[in-house]
C-alpha cells in the first residue's frame, strides 16, 4: 500500500521492463535535485577510479542513467534499443575486441545479469591489462536486509546457493543480494575462478540517502538542501558501515 501511494507518477502503471520506463528514469533523476546529487557523487567516484591505460570505457545499462554526462566518450549500452545509447549489448556476450577496453562501468546493473559468470569472462577478455570493472551495486547489511525485503520490488535472495537466477525481463529479473554473494560470501570462489580479475576495493556506503530520495521509482521525500545533513549522518556511521550500508562501490582490476 505504501509503495503504491509513493510510486512516481511518471512510471506508475508502466512495466519495469519497458524501454519507456528506463528512459523516464533518466528524466526522474534530472528532475529530483536530491537524487541527482546522489548520482553525481556516484558518477564522480567511478570517474576517479578510471585507470590510465589505453582503451575505451564501456558502460553497461546506460539507458536510465546520467554517467555519460561525466564520461562523454564512453560507449553507452543497453539490452534493448532506447535513446542515448550507442550499442545494444548483453554483458555476457560483448561485440568488442579482446583487450579493447580500459574500463567497464556498471551503476546498479550487475544484480540484473542472470548468469554473472558470463559477464566476468567477457570482462576479463575485453579489458586491457590494468583495466578495471567499476560497479556501484546494492549491498547486504543488517539494515539493507530489512529495507530490501520489505520495501523493494526486486527479489532479495541472500541464501541463493548459486550466482544465477531465472532469466525474465531485463529489469524484473534480479537478485539484489547477488553482488554481496559474489564479493563477500563467495569471495574465495570468485578469486579462484577469476584470478585475472583482482578485487581491489569493496566499499560499503550510503545507508539512508538513496532511500529517502525516493530513488527512480518513488516520489522524492527530501529537498536538495537536506543533502549536507544526511551526508553528515552517513559519515558519522562510517566505522559501522558494514552494518548499515545499502550499496557498495566495487573495483576489480584486470591483472
Amino acid at each position: 500500500m505504501l509503495r503504491r501511494c509513493l510510486a512516481h507518477p511518471l512510471t506508475r502503471g508502466l512495466s519495469i521492463d519497458s524501454p519507456e520506463t528506463t528512459e523516464l528514469r533518466r528524466q526522474i533523476i534530472r528532475g529530483n535535485r536530491f537524487l541527482q546529487q546522489i548520482y553525481r557523487e556516484w558518477c564522480e567516484a567511478i570517474c576517479q577510479r578510471l585507470p590510465d591505460v589505453p582503451g575505451q570505457v564501456l558502460e553497461l545499462g546506460s539507458g536510465g542513467g546520467i554517467l555519460a554526462d561525466y564520461i562523454p566518450n564512453a560507449i553507452t549500452s543497453e539490452v534493448f534499443p532506447c535513446s542515448g545509447i550507442r550499442m545494444v549489448a548483453d554483458g555476457r556476450s560483448l561485440p568488442l575486441a579482446s583487450g579493447s577496453l580500459r574500463a567497464i562501468v556498471l551503476l546498479d546493473v550487475l544484480h540484473h545479469i542472470p548468469e554473472v559468470r558470463g559477464f566476468f569472462r567477457e570482462a576479463a577478455r575485453c579489458l586491457a591489462p590494468g583495466g578495471a570493472v567499476i560497479m556501484l551495486e546494492p549491498w547486504v547489511s543488517r539494515w539493507s536486509r530489512f529495507v530490501y525485503t520489505r520495501f523493494h520490488h526486486e527479489p532479495f535472495q541472500s541464501e541463493s546457493p548459486d550466482w544465477s537466477f531465472p532469466e525474465q525481463g531485463p529489469l524484473s529479473g534480479a537478485n539484489i543480494a547477488l553482488p554481496w554473494i559474489v564479493f563477500e560470501r563467495d569471495r574465495a570462489l570468485f578469486e579462484a575462478e577469476f584470478p585475472e580479475l583482482r578485487i581491489e576495493q569493496v566499499q560499503p556506503l550510503m545507508p539512508f540517502r538513496y532511500l529517502v530520495s525516493g530513488g527512480v521509482s518513488m516520489r522524492s521525500l527530501m529537498p536538495r538542501p537536506a543533502t549536507p545533513l544526511w551526508r553528515a549522518l552517513e559519515k558519522s556511521l562510517e566505522p559501522w558501515m558494514r552494518h548499515w550500508a545499502m550499496f557498495a562501490l566495487i573495483l576489480l582490476r584486470r591483472v
